[in-house]
């Protein structure tokens, strides 16, 4: 809960005789649409002896119709409030598809049921000269909206007018100088005329002094009626737009009444006897509570209670040996075009995935040296073409690398030239490595007319003849006679059809397990497997049988696919799925080999490592800013 604030507005007229006071409509209530939550509110009317009826008008505001038998020298209508003023986004919505771009269209039946909104005054030369400087070609339609309301509060000065009722559009562009209410209404007419349908609000306006002096802030606390625009957008419905201010209505802007012409939104409407008034008016708030903040933390005795409470709740966990670990999605923002779209509405972005991977080698270098950087996918959205890109980071908690040189890792900002060739190269080298055949790396081809390969794909197993842990890329299926990829422009891994190759039973292999408390764990290697002697050794043919004995037993199915690919101009390694730890380090060790033997850094794609106490990460995704 955020600061509260008490609200007193007391409207006042005193007669020098007794009056018979007609009908009185009363718009005093905050609307229902009021995003800033009311936790209270009353309506006191004097004299006592009345008859009062709540109702919602046309437009759906609160209205209260006051109706009085005697005749009385005094009316009065006081109005007591509590408002919470936590702080909103006012940009916390969606559009619906094609109202992302202005201009746009309503749909037939939308436009009918907001036609009283869209009602234009004839537009003089002033308004014209302004809405022709204004429209243009395409653009986002909240960045259209922001820049308008900002550019009509440095056209329009402010000024405190007494004068009944609003002033034509024409008069305040002329004179470049209006109360709140003309620059609100000079806004609504500019909206209608773009094609958006706009509203007038009344409404109070309540401003708390900034904790830090600033000269452009309010001095004090404060509450005053106030007027202001709103526009409706599809899917974010009603908009608040504060053209004095220029900016988007807030916590503070809390609507009374909201009507399609400002001279249907007087507060108080009537007829009375005639006779000399003495009118009076006054408006107050006070803070009910002071919650710390930021700009105003807590007191010295205030923090040391917290840090009692604090080295209690530490004693506490360790005397129950309770271990914390971090958890949660830290967002980063980033400084180049805060306003752009990726930075505020959409998932992705060129600058947000060239700023998230510079993040996460930034990352690696400064808490995880050894770390391997995998680039793979993450989460994928219905409506989304394809699922999100996932950067990761894993690295051994016992601290034995997993990748060393990072020089070996292909950097996005750094043009390499690498083809199709060098990819066979790369392929060919780490069958050597892996002392596997290179018989059995297949060309993969993403047209059937294709001269070129997109990629090379070696089926591999782990698989232990004679006793001995090895790997094999022997075929479990017939060799086709072009290997064609599915349609796509994902990594060739992912686009391997199950036609071409299918499913396989994995052989049942006895490893060697650590010791308590990992017994259930294939033991790792103590330090990365480094064998630069292969790349000169011949290998030797797998002289197991191409499919396993106990396939009729096995609890999984693979597709394990080693694959190699030059794309955008570098070496990307797609790693196959495997379900042990150690495993997986063995195939990364070969692949960090082969790019030292070749001196070519990679891409690692593909599968992620298996979930596994023992080794560590975090990963940096894409996401909307929502909050």
């Amino acid at each position: 809960m955020g600061l509260q604030v008490a609200l007193n507005h007391r409207t006042e007229y005193r007669y020098d005789k007794a009056v018979k006071l007609g009908p009185q409509v009363i718009r005093l209530r905050p609307a229902p649409h009021c995003r800033t939550p009311i936790l209270s509110y009353s309506l006191n009317l004097t004299p006592a002896d009345h008859t009062l009826n709540w109702q919602l008008d046309v437009h759906h505001n609160h209205v209260a119709r006051a109706f009085f038998q005697n005749k009385t020298t005094e009316f009065a209508v006081d109005v007591d409030l509590v408002a919470d003023l936590s702080s909103f986004n006012p940009f916390d919505f969606f559009l619906e598809p094609g109202v992302e771009e202005y201009p746009f269209e309503y749909a037939p039946d939308l436009a009918r049921d907001l036609e009283p909104y869209r009602a234009v005054e004839p537009a003089g030369p002033l308004l014209q000269t302004f809405l022709d400087k204004v429209s243009g070609g395409k653009r986002g339609t909240i960045g259209f909206l922001v820049d308008l309301n900002r550019s009509l509060r440095d056209e329009i000065g402010y000024v405190t007018r007494l004068d009944p009722g609003v002033q034509p559009c024409e008069q305040t562009l002329e004179q470049r100088m209006g109360s709140c209410r003309d620059s609100a209404w000079l806004l609504v007419q500019i909206l209608r005329h773009l094609g958006i349908a706009a509203r007038f609000v009344s409404g109070y306006l309540i401003q708390i002094r900034a904790d830090e002096s600033d000269p452009d802030g309010p001095q004090t606390d404060s509450a005053d009626f106030h007027a202001w625009a709103e526009a409706f957008l599809p899917g974010a419905g009603w908009i608040g737009m504060d053209p004095t201010s220029g900016l988007f209505a807030g916590e503070g802007h809390i609507p009374l009444v909201c009507t399609p012409s400002a001279s249907n939104a007087a507060p108080i409407e009537g007829t009375v006897e005639p006779a000399n008034v003495d009118f009076g008016y006054s408006m107050s708030i006070r803070r009910l509570n002071d919650t710390p903040r930021l700009s105003r933390p807590f007191s010295d005795q205030d923090w040391a209670r917290v840090e009692q409470v604090a080295h209690t709740v530490d004693a506490d966990l360790k005397a129950q040996d309770v271990r914390l670990t971090m958890g949660g999605e830290p967002t980063f923002v980033g400084l180049d075009e805060p306003e752009s779209p990726q930075w505020n509405i959409d998932a992705v972005g060129p600058m947000k995935r060239s700023r998230g991977l510079a993040l996460i080698q930034c990352l690696r270098e400064t808490t995880a040296p050894g770390a391997m950087l995998h680039y793979g996918q993450g989460k994928w959205y219905p409506g989304e073409p394809l699922p999100r890109w996932a950067l990761s980071c894993f690295w051994r908690s016992d601290g034995v690398p997993v990748w060393e040189n990072v020089d070996l890792i292909a950097r996005e900002d750094e043009e390499y030239g690498f083809s199709a060739a060098d990819a066979l190269a790369f392929m060919e080298a780490l069958t050597r490595r892996l002392q596997v055949s290179a018989d059995n790396a297949l060309p993969a081809f993403s047209e059937p007319e294709a001269a070129e390969p997109a990629g090379y794909i070696l089926p591999i197993r782990r698989r232990k003849p004679a006793g001995r842990l090895c790997w094999s890329s022997q075929l479990w299926f017939p060799r086709p006679e072009r290997l064609l990829l599915t349609p796509g422009d994902s990594p060739i891994g992912f686009r391997i059809s199950t036609e071409s190759m299918p499913w396989v039973a994995p052989d049942e292999i006895q490893y060697e397990h650590e010791a308590a408390p990992f017994a259930d764990r294939v033991s790792l290697p103590s330090h990365p497997a480094r064998r630069m002697d292969l790349f000169e050794k011949n290998p030797e043919a797998d002289p197991l049988p191409a499919l396993s004995s106990t396939a009729g037993t096995a609890t999984e199915l693979i597709r394990p696919s080693l694959c190699v690919q030059a794309r955008d101009g570098r070496l990307h390694v797609f790693l196959p799925y495997a379900s042990k730890l150690a495993d997986y380090l063995d195939l990364l060790a070969a692949v960090e080999d082969t790019c030292q033997y070749l001196q070519k850094p990679v891409w690692l794609e593909g599968y992620a490592p298996p979930s596994d106490p023992r080794l560590r990460s975090f990963s940096v995704t894409p996401d909307q800013q929502l909050g």
